[in-house]
């Protein structure tokens, strides 16, 4: 087993990153967040899906002071993403942000790095509403490979790893200047090779959390191909402390994906991993549909840690579902249930679904 890089720890809201903490889920709503009711309704669907940290674009004040509102009917930590204008930082900040995410090299030069530092440092909240104890609101510092600096483009022949990376640290440098340390650094590419190495150079460098993941992914099915490649790689050295799979549409979507590859990796406990034969000509029943049938209704069971197997003939079936905690396997218009390796009974096409069920909801009864 790889160990883990041992970085700071940081808390946003109430969840703590680095330090060996649990690598914590974020995602991204896609709403406008002027509009409260369906920002809402949007980050309360990504928290039931398992989202730990929710962030926010803030391209406008009424964006910004729309945090507070915001804020009283979620129940996870809640980051404002700013480009441009440092007044908007400090307007999110004011009504409520557990952190906000800026690229220093683009809201306006040094003077206003410093007015978002210092403001990060004014407006203290609590770390548990039981606790008096208060710390700065973390800055996430993000540099993605889409806007490297002209010159680190030009010193590095083009857009490379090592330009990411200096970039990066040069703006960490800004936010050190004024004794600023509670940070988060994220350097993102859609290049998955040239994504990896910048993590692994970076993370040589600082002992800041690092949140990784492919930016610009694509749609769910390239998407999740190419963030469980890099992502793959770059939690497999130890490097990553808070995830996000970006893909091109539902952001709930991002959650199940960012899940199974922790769990992929033993990075990530509960909830329950279906496996499923690809089928062949061998396949008697209907078995793409109840595979999928089967996905969709393992997620109402983050309580349990099993293995589920849907196997689709008599062939094979039977001895890998055995492998797993329980299981099904296909015949003629029938199939068996297996739980703990060994066969329970026949169950008719039609019933297997239901069966199987009825296994979860009753597990170690």
């Amino acid at each position: 087993m790889y160990t883990r890089n041992q970085t700071r720890v940081i808390s946003i809201g109430d969840v703590k990153i680095g330090g060996g903490n649990p690598v914590a889920i974020q995602s991204m709503t896609n709403t406008k967040t002027e509009n409260v009711e369906e920002t809402v309704k949007q980050i309360l669907a990504l928290e039931k899906a398992g989202c730990q940290i929710i962030r926010c674009t803030v391209p406008t004040m009424k964006a910004a002071q729309a945090f507070t509102e915001i804020k009283k009917q979620i129940h996870i930590p809640l980051v404002a993403d700013i480009h441009f204008d440092y007044k908007l930082a400090i307007a999110a900040m004011e009504h409520g942000a557990d952190k906000i995410r800026i690229n220093p090299g683009n809201i306006g030069g040094e003077e206003n790095i410093r007015k978002v530092v210092e403001t990060a440092k004014k407006y203290h909240v609590p770390i548990r509403v039981d606790v008096a104890k208060e710390r700065n609101i973390p800055i996430r510092v993000g540099v993605n490979s889409g806007s490297l600096e002209k010159p680190l483009v030009k010193k590095y022949n083009g857009v490379t790893a090592q330009g990411l990376v200096e970039s990066a640290l040069d703006k960490v440098a800004m936010l050190e200047k004024y004794d600023f340390h509670d940070m988060v650094v994220s350097i993102k590419s859609s290049d998955v090779l040239m994504c990896a190495q910048a993590y692994r150079l970076v993370a040589d460098k600082i002992d800041y959390p690092l949140h990784v993941g492919i930016t610009e992914a694509g749609t769910v099915f390239s998407g999740n191909i190419k963030s469980a490649v890099g992502l793959g790689i770059i939690l497999n050295q130890g490097i990553g402390d808070t995830i996000r799979v970006s893909l091109t549409g539902d952001p709930v979507n991002e959650i199940a994906s960012a899940k199974l590859i922790l769990k992929t990796l033993g990075l990530r406990s509960g909830g329950i991993e279906v496996v499923s034969c690809p089928t062949c000509g061998r396949t008697n029943i209907d078995l793409i549909p109840l595979a999928n049938q089967v996905e969709t209704m393992a997620a109402d069971f983050e309580n349990l840690n099993l293995k589920v197997a849907v196997m689709g003939c008599v062939v094979n079936g039977p001895g890998e579902a055995k492998e797993a905690d329980v299981g099904i396997a296909g015949g003629n218009g029938e199939g068996l249930l297996i739980k703990k390796g060994e066969v329970i009974r026949k169950v008719p096409e039609d019933q297997l679904l239901d069966t199987l069920r009825y296994e979860l909801e009753h597990w170690g009864e």
